[in-house]
């Protein structure tokens, strides 16, 4: 059935179509109204009135010499009907709508007029309906005339504002409508673009002009190749990290076999530390597992639970807020965050407060320590990977510094925001804000 679609137009032909079809529609309209507007008549009085003023002057003008008409035509002028002789015929302007009911009316009224070349026009500037016409006399001059008050019942006001704005208007919507279809599917190539590398790939559908359709469909196949590049990344990674833990597992293995407990413990605390830098490596990576879908966690307990385990390890951390607060989240890489968080305060301070905030729109999770904080200029730099401070962090720390950055790739991956900020009465007090979008 591909014969029966229609054919693919460019860009450029689609805006000229509806150029074209706005011109068309402005010249059917346009003309409907001069039609209209010709179709006007006036009350029998006001056509008898202006019938009998034309036959009157006309003949008494006649009746002069061509060098006596002028004036003669300034003596026969009325308040309603302005008269001028002329030995030529002006141009008419094209935009002025003839009255054709009107002259009816006129020659019904005075059969003589009909030998004349008697034509009404409508010219109106402003808001006033003003008539202009012409005769021709027997010796081929003219005799022009316009009405110097508004005719009774030709109130043209509301047609001519229609005959300027109607088309105009109608024309600026329909064309409106029109690109507004041709540009949909830029909006929708927008909307799949914004969200690549925020969940599953989706592709956009090919519509519209031809470039368009190219363009739709080269994305579509740079998040192909996107997505093959994350998921072979993602199994290295995965395959290295197995790889690793493999030969380390068994070194560590071995040195338990050692006798001397120095040379014992030392190996052991390398071990540790390079299993730490493959666990933090694959979790910024992304290697450790699939994208996790979100659950309904009680963040008071989790928050709870992390304060009591430092406890048990003999640490001061303290929790305050509710005892229950439900939020969805990703568990295992918020509680993961939270981790990083905590550890992070232990490892540069003495005393940690975990705090749980829902007097907001969303919920807050403020972790504060008694440390020695960071430098202001420092507080954006400290969340880029790899990074590590000497002056106000040491460098004893395990992993590669990813552990802010894991932190900040799990808040994100929630919607929400993570900021540091250096406590008045010292240490480092980090703050995760949750938008209410992830409420229960």
């Amino acid at each position: 059935m591909r014969f029966l679609r229609r054919p693919a137009v460019g860009l450029l032909g689609q805006v000229l179509a509806i150029l074209l079809l706005t011109l068309v529609i402005e010249f059917g309209a346009s003309t409907l109204l001069y039609e209209r507007a010709s179709r006007f008549a006036v009350r029998d009085d006001e056509a008898n009135r202006l019938a009998e003023h034309l036959v009157i002057s006309r003949r008494l003008i006649a009746e002069r010499r061509p060098a006596q008409r002028p004036a003669m035509a300034a003596e026969l002028t009325t308040d309603r009907y302005a008269l001028q002789w002329s030995a030529t015929l002006p141009t008419i302007p094209a935009i002025s709508p003839a009255l054709d009911e009107m002259q009816r009316q006129v020659v019904e009224w005075e059969p003589a007029l009909a030998a004349t070349d008697l034509w009404l026009r409508l010219q109106s500037p402003g808001r006033r309906s003003v008539v202009t016409g012409g005769l021709r006399l027997d010796d081929g001059t003219w005799l022009f005339f316009r009405t110097r008050q508004p005719i009774a019942n030709l109130n043209l006001s509301f047609e001519r504002i229609a005959l300027a704005m109607v088309p105009a208007i109608a024309l600026m919507l329909l064309g409106g409508l029109l690109l507004r279809r041709v540009l949909l599917p830029l909006r929708r190539l927008a909307t799949a673009a914004d969200r690549v590398g925020h969940g599953a790939v989706e592709h956009v559908e090919a519509e519209g002009p031809g470039e368009v359709r190219r363009v739709i469909t080269a994305f579509n196949r740079m998040q192909d190749r996107i997505q093959a590049l994350i998921a072979g990344r993602t199994q290295a990674l995965a395959a290295v990290g197995h790889d690793l833990r493999t030969p380390l597992a068994r070194l560590h293995l071995r040195t338990e076999a050692l006798p001397q407990a120095e040379t014992r413990d030392a190996i052991a605390r390398d071990v540790t530390e390079m299993e730490a830098m493959i666990t933090s490596l694959l979790a910024f990576l992304g290697g450790s597992a699939e994208p996790e879908p979100s659950s309904v966690v009680d963040l008071a307990v989790l928050c709870a639970t992390l304060a009591d385990d430092a406890e048990d390890r003999g640490r001061v951390v303290r929790y305050v807020g509710p005892d229950h607060c439900e939020w969805r989240v990703r568990r295992v890489g918020f509680k993961r965050a939270l981790v990083n968080l905590v550890e992070n305060a232990l490892h540069h301070g003495d005393e940690v407060t975990i705090t749980l905030l829902t007097d907001r729109p969303g919920l807050a999770i403020r972790i504060e320590d008694d440390g020695p904080g960071i430098p202001d200029d420092e507080l954006d730099h400290v969340l880029e990977p790899f990074v590590r401070l000497d002056p106000a962090r040491a460098r004893d720390t395990v992993g590669f510094g990813l552990g802010l950055s894991i932190v900040q790739l799990a808040v994100a991956a929630e919607g929400g925001e993570l900021t540091l900020a250096n406590r008045d009465r010292g240490g480092l007090c980090a703050q995760i804000e949750l938008p209410p979008t992830a409420m229960k």
